[in-house]
This record gives structure tokens, sequence and C-alpha cells, in this order.
């Protein structure tokens, strides 16, 4: 079985996992004196049916920090695997380390398949108990971990949107006009409007302006679209990312005049909008939502506030996930059985 880092905390670079056949978990620290009560040490199986356990034993000596708990770390982990009910796990320590306050946990992964190899994971919980590291990556953690991500997203995406007028399932788009994989995934947006009626859609602009000169021109165009209605920010959207290569230093304006043609508004009155100082603050701080999100790439999809890469994600995987994280919040997709 091999677990993609996006499989693992829905954002690639965060938690980094290597294959292991048998691996025992080493003390990281000094351990602490008083360790904490003994956890409940199950096979975590979804409820997906018998198995034989394929890990070893978790040994208690490896629990010496009192927070997060075990529980704790079961419900984050089966808020990002439980779409998957091949997935097994047992958490086999909860460690104190070196660093005051900061905690080590480890898991080991497989799945219900013949065969499957054994995984383990590593991540280490910051002293407050919000946020997991790993590798170069920060998310944050607890037994709701997408719920504040959610809520800031209810009252500060201002993209242009499609689909629901309910935020109940919010399905937000961080993505760069000028952005070849961006482009790539609109297809699969489409199709989520689709297959999803009850998912308000938003297309949220995080021009990339290091690597992607026009890209910030782009989305002011695009605010200054959306003015008008969202249906012609979509238009132009798509207009924009047809002809993506027309973005160069000799045919950028002219690109992007002619995608508002396309959306049917005056090109000579969105480009005077967009050279307003209200526009550029606009755009600033759609890219300063994305940062403070935990973005660092585009295009990237969060789900009711759990972030994906919409490229690197199967699309029959990310409809899974889109149904589970709405039965975690209780909210209904709309969607049709088939497309479930």
């Amino acid at each position: 079985m091999k677990i993609s880092k996006w499989m693992l905390a829905g954002l690639a670079s965060v938690l980094s996992v290597a294959v292991v056949a048998g691996a025992q978990t080493a003390t990281t620290g000094t351990a602490s004196k008083a360790t904490a009560p003994a956890p409940a040490l199950q096979l975590n199986d979804l409820g997906q049916g018998p198995k034989a356990d394929p890990f070893p034993a978790a040994n208690p000596k490896y629990f010496t920090a009192a927070s997060p708990t075990v529980d704790t770390v079961n419900a984050f982990l089966k808020a990002l695997w439980g779409y998957d009910s091949n997935r097994i796990w047992r958490v086999e320590a909860i460690q104190t380390t070196a660093a005051p306050g900061v905690t080590k946990v480890v898991v080991f992964i497989s799945d219900k398949s013949p065969n499957a190899k054994v995984q383990t994971a590593a991540f280490f919980v910051t002293p407050d108990g919000n946020h997991v590291i790993a590798g170069d990556g920060v998310v944050s953690f607890g037994a709701t971990p997408f719920a504040v991500l959610r809520k800031t997203l209810e009252a500060q995406a201002d993209g242009a949107a499609r689909g629901a007028a309910s935020k109940d399932l919010m399905l937000v788009e961080f993505a760069d006009l000028e952005c070849p994989h961006c482009k790539e995934a609109q297809s699969t947006m489409d199709q989520l409007v689709k297959d999803f009626p009850n998912a308000r859609v938003v297309f949220q602009s995080f021009p990339l302006a290091q690597i992607h000169p026009f890209a910030f021109k782009a989305a002011e165009y695009g605010y200054c679209v959306q003015k008008h209605s969202d249906a012609a920010f979509f238009t132009y959207a798509a207009a924009v990312f047809d002809t993506q290569a027309g973005l160069t230093a000799e045919t950028a304006d002219a690109t992007l005049k002619n995608a508002v043609t396309k959306a049917g508004l005056d090109p000579a009155a969105i480009d005077a909008c967009a050279a307003t100082p209200a526009i550029k603050a606009q755009v600033d701080a759609s890219v300063k939502l994305a940062e403070d999100s935990g973005v660092n790439q585009t295009p990237e999809l969060a789900v009711n506030g759990h972030l994906l890469p919409i490229t690197q994600v199967p699309y029959e995987t990310l409809k899974k996930i889109i149904s589970y994280q709405a039965q975690l919040d209780g909210v209904s997709t709309g969607a049709t059985s088939a497309a479930k």
C-alpha cells in the first residue's frame, strides 16, 4: 500500500511517511517520570470487518506524554482518513520530547488487503495542542481539525461562487489564472458543481506573482468582472484559462481585455476598475487569506476547511472525501446515489 502525503493530512508535504516492517518505536528525548494513564491501544479499523492484526503490540512505556490523548489522536486521524473504509491504524507512541511541551506521535498504518505493508507516520503536536508539525508543513490538530478554517472561509472567502447559496458545504478553490495546473483543474471543478448540488463552489484568487507576472492583474480584472455578476466572472476566467499562452509581456493586456469582452463587459471600464486601490487591496486580502489558511500551492481545494491538492487526488477519491466531510459536518451534499 502506498500512502500519499495528501492522504495523510490533506496537504502535500505535511506528514512524512516511511515504509517499515515490524518497526520498533524508539523513545525520543527524556521520558517523564509521571507517565500518562495506560491508553486504549485498539486497532482502528473503522468498522470494515475482521482482519488479522498486522501491527506490533503498542507498549505503554512509549506513552510518556499526558496530552494529546489516544482518543484525540484517533479522532484527528479519523477526520483525515475516515473516507477510506479500507484503512487501519494503531497509535504506537505519544511521547514527550526535549522541546518543552512538544509531543511526538507515532502511528502504524496498513489496510485490509492481503499482504499489505505496514507503514509508519510520525508528527509533532505543538504545546497548545492546536497544530501538528511534520516535514515542512503545519496543519490544525484536534478532534475536529478543519472547523476553524471552515468558519474563517465562511466569513472571508469573497470570490465568485456557483452552485448552492448555502454555505453549509463550501468548496473553496484557491487558484491562479496564470497557473497551468489550475487550468487543468477546471474540468474537475465543473464536475464537482454537477455532482454536489448542495455545494457552494467558490473561486478564491491566489495569484503567485513571484512566478506568474500577470496573475495579479488577471485577479484584479476578475474582481471587477465579479462586481457585475458571478456568472460573468466564470465566463471571464474560462476565457483567460483558454488563452493562457497569451499572458506574455507583449500580449497580456490584450488577452485579458479579450476575456472581458467574452464575458460581455466593457474592457476599458474593467481596466479602469482594476487600477483602483480598492481592487488591489481586495486581491491583497485574498492572497493573505490563502496564506493564513495554510495554502502553499495552486490549485488547492478547501472542503469545509479540509485542504486538498486538487490535481493530485483521483476524482473518485475526491468525491469520497467531500461526501465524508459533509457527513462529519452533518450536512447534505445533494448528490444522487450514482454521484456519491
